[in-house]
């Protein structure tokens, strides 16, 4: 059976593209998944990306993930700064997170410094553009095969 991995993008990035292209790039979330798709091919492994702009949507997802997965890719999106409940979802769900931004958190708007999901996380890409989330898979991947 090949390895399973889920990306779930947090809100608003379904806007991606249209969305301070100047901050996330021109890529539209179709573009993202269509890499992400290509690599998982490419690495052999099964993939599913999902996209919600609701907190609790985002929670029961990864609740679901708990034994049915391999590795969680997370792009919280402005949830990461606010959503205890999603840290708490995803350290219950003990699947193997990497945390995704597109840009440099640390280098924006202060509220942006912290997040709340780091803590949970086995890794956390942020500032590389969209192809963080290829380097996020391809860890995942080597953390399963290790």
């Amino acid at each position: 059976m090949r390895p399973r991995f889920f990306v779930l993008h947090g809100p608003n990035l379904n806007m991606l593209g249209l969305r301070e292209p100047e901050v996330y790039g021109s890529h539209s979330l179709s573009d993202v998944n269509a890499s992400l798709e290509a690599k998982a091919e490419a690495l052999a492994v099964d993939l599913q990306c999902e996209q919600s702009n609701s907190e609790g949507e985002s929670i029961d997802r990864v609740q679901s993930l708990r034994g049915a997965c391999d590795g969680l890719i997370i792009n919280p999106g402005g949830l990461t700064h606010t959503s205890v409940a999603l840290r708490d979802a995803i350290s219950a769900a003990e699947v193997p997170t990497i945390e995704v931004h597109i840009s440099n958190i640390h280098a924006r708007e202060e509220f942006r410094h912290k997040s709340y999901i780091s803590g949970v996380a086995v890794g956390v890409i942020c500032g590389l553009g969209v192809d963080g989330y290829i380097y996020a898979l391809e860890a995942l991947v080597k953390n399963v095969s290790s």
